[in-house]
């Protein structure tokens, strides 16, 4: 006999309080392994370190000095393909292929607003993705404290998203959107989610990745009105993409240089450096950022609703894509799904008792007396 488990943070019991003594065994296994595999980033190359010196700025943020003076150009009336043209060809960047360009949606919308509104915007929606994941998580956590400390986590992953300096960074508005959508989608209720991702695509087109993930995973919980509601953010980006690489066509010559491509092939440790730098986690050593990466993602696998599951599998996506794609000056990429991937560590606890309880569980001794008369 086993005895029932009791929830140390979480409201209920993990996912992995059910499983059977081997599947606990073999998932206990599975984790030794994450964690083995997340130390690979102590061998990955590092980005360039920053100087800190404001005078060294267009070296040490270029692509956000970029973006700025994109923006910059069509606010005092450049076209958008024009300007960006042309902003690429002083700071020496590949023009080609058209995904060199980002999207205009971001910098049109920037170029109509004073820069204090902007950041005033961007602070809005952060703050709203921390109201929205304290819903989400209010009812997972049996008690205030655990779910203080989620939310702690949760604003050691948007240290990033809240610089004054980061405002003209589409990853920086792509990843608060996807956190945003993924806190308010509920079975039966998604519209609102789907909307947001739908933002997020116009902004950033790896969004795409997110999206697709939603609409594969309503497909397979039998959902299909929601699964079309995701894809039709995707039919909206495509055509969206195909105008854009239309105009991008008008403005980039053939001696224009060429991107060297994207084939990094560097790794899961890669992705675990990427959302290690930009987190909170930056401020540890490598070898302990690492491990709680490891931690986080096993979290996320333990929490028992549905929402875990989608974050894991955009989680797991994103870490294929950059260990994939990613290149070292593309680390990045890892803002797309920084803002709420330590939370994971809050549900981490219950996941490891309950696993550990599983694979090797305590039985019961019975004690039988006999009485004689």
């Amino acid at each position: 006999m086993v005895p029932p488990l009791m929830a140390l943070w979480l409201a209920e019991p993990s996912r992995f309080a059910g499983l059977s003594k081997g599947k606990a065994r073999l998932a206990l296994v599975g984790l030794v392994l994450l964690l083995l595999a997340t130390l690979s980033a102590l061998t990955v190359p590092s980005p360039p370190a920053v100087s800190g010196d404001s005078a060294k700025r267009s070296d040490d943020q270029a692509d956000i000095v970029l973006y700025e003076a994109i923006v910059d150009g069509v606010r005092h009336g450049g076209n958008y393909y024009e300007v960006a043209a042309q902003e690429l060809r002083r700071g020496d960047y590949p023009l080609r292929p058209f995904v060199t360009f980002r999207l205009p949606t971001l910098a049109m919308v920037q170029a109509l607003m004073p820069h204090w509104a902007v950041v005033g915007l961007l602070w809005a929606l952060a703050a709203g993705v921390m109201v929205a994941w304290f819903n989400r998580l209010r009812p997972a956590f049996a008690r205030p404290p655990p779910l203080f400390i989620a939310m702690v986590l949760l604003a050691g992953g948007m240290g990033a998203f809240i610089q004054a300096d980061l405002a003209a960074f589409h990853e920086v508005w792509a990843g608060l959107l996807i956190a945003l959508s993924l806190a308010v989608r509920r079975p039966g209720h998604w519209v609102a989610a789907a909307g947001i991702g739908a933002i997020a695509l116009l902004i950033r087109e790896t969004s795409a990745l997110y999206v697709g993930i939603m609409v594969m995973l309503a497909w397979l919980e039998g959902d299909r009105r929601e699964a079309l509601g995701w894809a039709g953010g995707l039919v909206l980006l495509a055509v969206a993409v195909a105008a854009h690489a239309h105009a991008v066509a008008q403005v980039v010559t053939p001696v224009d240089p060429a991107s060297p491509g994207w084939a990094g092939m560097l790794g899961f440790g890669f992705f675990v450096e990427a959302l290690t730098l930009s987190t909170a986690l930056r401020l540890a050593p490598m070898w302990i950022a690492a491990l709680l990466m490891g931690f986080t993602l096993f979290g996320w696998a333990a929490w028992r609703d549905l929402t875990g599951i989608r974050a894991l599998a955009t989680f797991t996506a994103y870490a294929a894509l950059i260990g994939l794609f990613g290149r070292v000056d593309t680390f990045y990429w890892g803002l797309m799904v920084a803002p709420a991937i330590l939370i994971g560590l809050a549900f981490a606890p219950d996941g490891l008792k309950d696993l550990i309880a599983a694979a090797f569980p305590k039985r019961r001794k019975i004690t039988v007396t006999r009485l004689t008369p």
